[in-house]
Formats: C-alpha cells, structure tokens, sequence
C-alpha cells in the first residue's frame, strides 16, 4: 500500500487509471481535474469551469477522461493530451440533476446517472443527448456495463438495481433481497455477473442475470457502510467500508474476505478503479490518492 498526498483542498472523489501509466482524479473540492504521476508523486491540475463540482471520472474508447459534473451540470471530456475541455450540458429543462458517474456501451454512447432521478445517453460524435426519468424517482448513483452490453445502475435512495436497455433506453428494477439495502454502485465480473455494494445493509451482493437468482454478504466487522465496489481481472471484487475505515477484497470461490486498514482516518473512500495488479482508492477526507499492488 502506498500514499500520494495532493493539494491541499482537492477533495479527490473518483480515480480512473490513465492510459499513460498515471491516474487521474476528480478534484471535487477545487473543481478541477487532476492527474498524478505515480512514479514521482507529482500532480496536475486542470481548473474545468466556474462553479464546476465534479464527481466521478472514467477513460472512454478515445482515452479521455469523461467527467460527471454536478456544478456544471454537464458530461465534460478533456483531451488528455492538449487539455482542451469539451462540456456537454444537460437540456435545460433539467436542472439540478446531480450528476453522479458515468460509463459506455458497447456502441460507444456514454451513459450516466443523476441522483436527482434521472439517467442519461450523451452520444459523443455528435453531442446528441437523451435523458429519462429513472424508476421511483431520486436515488441513480453509480453505472457500469455489463459484458454482453446491458447498462445497469444503483439507486441508493430507491434501493434497487436498475437494468438499462442502450437500445430503447428503457429501465427494468431489479430487486435485491433485503428490503431498503441502499444499493449505491455496481459492477460486472468476467461472467457477467453483477456485483452491488449495498450502502445501508453494509453488504456486498450478487445478481446473475442467467438466472436471475441473487446473493448477499455481510462485511466483517461491526457497523459497516459498503461505499464502492470494483472487480479486478482476477475476479475478485473490492468494495471501500466507511464503518471500518478499510477496504476489503471479497474471494467469491471462498467467500472470505481480506481486510486492509487505510493509512489515514477517516479516509472516506468514495470510488475504487483499478489496473492488472493495482487497486487504486481516493482518501477524499485527507486530500491522498492510495494503491494497493498485488
């Protein structure tokens, strides 16, 4: 495990491993974009607009770093190379959307979530953007695609997972097994298994959609709040605890879990992302980006 500090007041949210070997981040607490260099620590800061709020960040098909904006109300795209900044506003009549994360199909269109309930289809060869009312209304957080091309979302605030059609946008719910689990992120395995951090219940949970049968299980420890989830290349899946201040790894062959303590406390590890061999966390309380080698 090693600790990058960053500027003071950056307030680092989300992190997405950069095509160059660095990692970018968004600064929430400053409204920039940051980028740092593993290798010697050093960061960069890209200012995205006034009164810019970013939340989460994700390297799209073209390697740039997409941004979910809630100051901005905006999908914003930086060129990660000349830095030029692209911003794709929301219609106007939809205001205060509360922008969350954002992820791509597999036909190249960028979908997104809004916590004020709505989610969202940008298609970025040609700025053409759609948004839909979610299901039971506030609550989309995080996104992610599946293998076989389906978009599905949490709802913390509706507790349910909800699976998008990319072609008629349409969303179905899908209802884990304990009743207002809070679910707030998911993400595919490599059998296209999708893997739910469930905020309120403090579980990690399993939708198979062969089967449609799902799974839960308790984080160690007393008090847990399951934030964010991720699954690696190997399959393992790594979710952050705010009751125990530590990231986890769940082994879904030997359903045990592996506990490792952060360096700074409280951490408030919002987002998780990560690369072969590399898990990388945003400490958004202490201003410090961590990784963990494996």
């Amino acid at each position: 495990m090693q600790a990058y500090p960053l500027p003071t007041g950056s307030r680092p949210h989300d992190v997405a491993p950069a095509l160059d070997g660095g990692v970018w981040y968004t600064a929430q607490g400053s409204g920039e974009l940051g980028w740092l260099d593993p290798d010697t620590g050093n960061t960069r800061h890209t200012p995205l607009a006034t009164g810019s709020r970013p939340h989460g960040v994700i390297v799209g098909p073209d390697g740039a770093p997409w941004i979910t904006d809630g100051g901005l109300n905006a999908i914003v795209r930086v060129d990660p190379e000349t830095l030029a900044i692209d911003i794709f506003p929301l219609p106007v009549d939809r205001p205060n959307a509360n922008l969350n994360t954002a992820t791509f199909d597999h036909n190249g269109n960028l979908w997104f979530t809004g916590q004020n309930g709505i989610y969202g289809r940008l298609d970025p060869r040609t700025g053409d953007m759609e948004v839909f009312d979610a299901p039971r209304g506030r609550g989309p957080y995080g996104i992610a695609t599946s293998h076989d091309g389906d978009v599905y979302y949490a709802s913390l605030a509706g507790s349910y997972v909800g699976r998008i059609d990319p072609k008629t946008g349409e969303a179905t719910v899908l209802e884990p097994p304990t009743f207002g689990q809070g679910a707030r992120r998911v993400w595919p395995d490599s059998q296209g298994r999708i893997w739910v951090s469930e905020w309120n219940a403090g579980q990690v949970a399993l939708y198979d959609p062969s089967s449609g049968e799902w799974r839960e299980w308790e984080l160690p420890g007393t008090g847990p709040g399951a934030y964010a989830v991720f699954v690696d290349t190997d399959d393992l899946v790594w979710l952050s605890d705010f009751g125990a201040n530590s990231v986890v790894s769940f082994d879904p062959k030997s359903e045990g879990f592996v506990v490792y303590d952060l360096p700074s406390s409280p951490s408030n590890v919002r987002q998780i992302l990560g690369r072969p061999g590399e898990v990388w966390l945003p400490e958004s309380a202490v201003d410090q980006l961590v990784v963990i080698r494996y």
